[in-house]
């Protein structure tokens, strides 16, 4: 009976203590097992998060770089090859302060002789190509006197420039160099421009092109239109648009452009009291300069010298109050001369022209600007007013040569 005791105890005690350790071993795996789950869970939640900041970050990146690059970065980019610095020289005479004081007086320079002298001068602006072949446009003002012209490209290029053709009446030159396939800017329609806005004007203020072979970027909004600024040494800046865009001394012959990179004006005029901006310049409208281009290529100049047989003056309040009139505005004709582009045109004494082309007349400085403004073979459509009547005449204005 002892052994059998015996016998059953090694058989029950190795099962008993087996199967506690079986199972503290498999509680182990199993605890195990859950822990390295959880491990390989939170990386992959951690390696998920870390993909969505980089996925975020990289959408912010794109949205900032969409909205640094808008129509105005394009436009500037687009056109800025096209826009190029001009270093002129030109021959000025200059009069010795004896000699003006006696002017032409022949004893003075029987013993002085021409107290006259002249001085090479050298200047510098701005211009831009408007052909693949290297037409460039600038001020006459810049360019119109100068005896030899540079021009400098965005590549650090220079060439020699030829005057093909400059009025100063429009303050507006046409060059050429020698070239192929060379950057140019489109010609836009300044009769569409919009008050508001945005423009761009491109240039060479200060010289600053020079130093980097770029033009210089000023942003602003078009101000105005059609406006008529006061005669400027024989120029005449009529139906001119202003804009709060930079413009400053060597800018003058730059594109003002809108912001599909299209040039809608030239650069021309500052008004300020120290040389620099004060955020109001003005352009002058291409749509007037797309016909003095034309004229310009085929003949070199545009024929100034025409007549109309009308001596004129303006009205003034007796005036006025003689025929009726509510206010002093207008100009009277005083003569008509016979066999005049007037007489043929059926002009009278004492009409009163109220209206050119549909502009308003206003006085003698009015009429002038506007008649200046024309060319030989124009043809100008006035309202008069004769004997309490309005009536509509055309004048066509005739070479001063033929007549």
């Amino acid at each position: 009976m002892k052994y059998k005791w015996l016998i059953l105890v090694m058989i029950i005690v190795p099962f008993v203590v087996g199967s506690v350790v079986g199972y503290n071993l498999g509680l182990s795996s199993s605890t195990s097992d859950n822990q390295t789950s959880h491990i390989y869970e939170d990386a992959s939640q951690t390696d998920h998060t870390n993909l969505q900041q980089a996925s975020l970050q990289e959408s912010i990146t794109n949205q900032i770089y969409n909205q640094r690059h808008n129509a105005i970065t394009d436009a500037v980019a687009k056109a800025s090859p096209a826009v190029v610095g001009i270093n002129v020289t030109e021959v000025r005479e200059y009069r010795d302060p004896w000699g003006q004081m006696f002017g032409n007086d022949p004893f003075f320079r029987n013993f002085f002789g021409d107290r006259s002298f002249k001085q090479e001068v050298k200047g510098l602006g701005s211009g831009f190509i408007i052909s693949a072949d290297g037409y460039i446009l600038t001020n006459d003002h810049v360019a119109g006197n100068a005896k030899e012209i540079t021009v400098t490209m965005t590549n650090g290029e220079k060439y020699k420039a030829e005057l093909i053709g400059t009025d100063m009446v429009s303050d507006v030159a046409l060059l050429k160099i020698d070239g192929k396939n060379l950057p140019y800017i489109k010609l836009g329609n300044s009769d569409e421009i919009i008050i508001g806005e945005w423009v761009i004007a491109l240039g060479n203020p200060f010289g600053l092109f020079e130093i980097a072979d770029k033009p210089t970027v000023t942003v602003g909004v078009v101000s105005a239109a059609g406006l008529n600024l006061r005669p400027e040494g024989g120029r005449f800046y009529r139906g001119m648009i202003q804009t709060d865009a930079a413009i400053n001394s060597g800018n003058s012959g730059g594109p003002l452009l809108n912001a599909l990179g299209e040039a809608i004006g030239i650069n021309a005029v500052i008004f300020t009291p120290n040389q620099g901006s004060v955020g109001v310049g003005f352009a002058i409208p291409i749509n007037r300069v797309k016909n003095i281009v034309d004229e310009l290529k085929a003949k070199g100049k545009i024929e100034r010298n025409f007549y109309t047989g009308l001596e004129i003056q303006s009205v003034d309040g007796r005036i006025a109050r003689y025929f009726g009139l509510e206010k002093a505005e207008g100009v009277i004709v005083s003569d008509v001369r016979r066999d005049s582009p007037a007489e043929k045109s059926g002009f009278k004494v004492g009409d009163i022209i109220v209206e050119i082309n549909n502009e308003k007349i206003i006085n003698e400085n009015n009429i002038t600007s506007i008649i200046t403004d024309s060319k030989v073979g124009d043809e100008l459509r006035l309202k008069v007013l004769r004997e309490k009547k309005y009536i509509n005449l055309k004048l066509k204005l005739a070479s001063q040569l033929t007549n």
